[in-house]
């Protein structure tokens, strides 16, 4: 089996054949009952796997979805315009970092769907770039974005850079209320939930996922998955190290387990210590 660590991108994944723990049948439900998600997750725990699926199954990849199950569960595979914003890679460490980073990204958008002088400001361009999107595709756009709150932690020994790095987000963010006509879907993921309420205090129409039952294993592996998919390397770990399979899922517990993001509901591993 070929281990997947580190690598966040789906197609890569599946075009490589690396192990794939199948959570297409969450990503079903959640597409097909709601528009505006939430979730938080501690870091290493799959976000950024999960953006990537999304954005795969927005775009109509059909074939990297051969053998699991969103192949029986799709029908349709309509292609969307996805917009992916991901925020962890900046340093933020400067008032105009946020700014720098969103132009970036809303140039190349621009590039794909049209850009209109008359929008001078970052929301003012998001909002028309949504737009634009939507009328240029017919197809209302996903919008999916990354570690949301990495400029506020990396800003949070210095309160005023993060005061304006939540007053420049919160703005950008509001878009997507003033859009909803043109959003199919839109998820947004991040390590903590401390500035939720304020930087989307605008979105009252955002579901959390943090802590919902019917979603808690969304990322990460639970300990069913890990006796599902992984019970023959487990035994190959116990021979290795003189244990039985018995032991070595007992060690592997230890080490790994212990994630309860609902009451009552199983516990999930992640696949860093």
């Amino acid at each position: 089996m070929k281990y997947p660590i580190g690598i966040q991108q789906f197609e890569k994944l599946r075009e490589e054949g690396w192990v794939y723990v199948d959570k297409t049948s969450h990503i079903h439900q959640l597409v097909s009952k709601g528009s505006y998600y939430f979730l938080s997750r501690p870091r290493r725990f799959g976000k950024s796997l999960l953006i990537s699926t999304l954005k795969a199954y927005f775009e109509g990849r059909k074939d990297l979805f051969q053998g699991l199950a969103m192949e029986q569960l799709e029908q349709e595979w309509r292609v969307h315009p996805v917009l992916r914003l991901d925020l962890n890679t900046e340093k933020y460490d400067s008032l105009d970092s946020v700014d720098k980073k969103l132009d970036r990204e809303f140039k190349a958008w621009e590039n794909l769907y049209g850009a209109d002088p008359a929008e001078t400001t970052l929301p003012m361009r998001f909002e028309g770039i949504i737009q634009r999107a939507y009328e240029k595709t017919g197809e209302r756009v996903v919008v999916l974005v990354d570690e949301y709150d990495k400029p506020l932690l990396q800003a949070i020994s210095n309160k005023s850079l993060q005061e304006e790095y939540r007053a420049t987000l919160k703005a950008v963010y509001g878009a997507l209320k003033s859009m909803d006509g043109c959003i199919r879907f839109a998820l947004l993921t991040g390590v903590t939930k401390f500035s939720k309420v304020s930087v989307f205090s605008d979105l009252n129409n955002m579901e959390d996922l943090s802590m919902n039952a019917a979603y808690y294993d969304i990322c990460g592996i639970s300990e069913q998955e890990l006796h599902n998919v992984f019970d023959e390397s487990v035994g190959e770990l116990a021979k290795a190290n003189s244990q039985t399979k018995e032991e070595a899922y007992e060690m592997l517990k230890q080490r790994y387990d212990g994630y309860h993001f609902a009451p009552d509901t199983l516990g999930m591993y992640n696949p860093f210590s």
